[in-house]
């Protein structure tokens, strides 16, 4: 599974474009587990090119959202497609993670 990464000082951007489903979930929460650094203060997941979520990726997003809040290093995703955005909605992930419409207002808001 490939994510991309980039860090601007603290925050750590992230983004994928292929699918995050059953068959590749795991790999996907073994990626960004060893990309997140521990000098990382803030995370931000770029989900521009993302196409498809299932389940299982949902899961694995609220898996690293709770183990960063521990940390107390701050999450978002932001620029959600709308398949995706839809997914969100549907099952009230947009309610308890926090979504960005941009990258630009998610940094403006984790780092400001």
């Amino acid at each position: 599974m490939a994510i991309e990464a980039e860090r601007d000082g603290t925050t750590l951007i992230a983004r994928t474009d292929a699918r995050v489903d059953g068959a590749n979930a795991r790999a996907f929460q073994d990626e960004l587990e060893t990309i997140i650094d521990e000098n990382d203060r803030t995370v931000i997941l770029d989900l521009q090119k993302l196409l498809y979520i299932s389940s299982a990726g949902l899961r694995v997003i609220m898996l690293t959202a709770k183990a960063l809040g521990r940390q107390e290093i701050k999450f978002a995703v932001c620029s959600l497609t709308d398949p995706v955005q839809e997914v969100f909605k549907v099952s009230g992930f947009d309610k308890i993670i926090l979504v960005h419409p941009s990258l630009s207002d998610a940094k403006a808001a984790l780092q400001g």
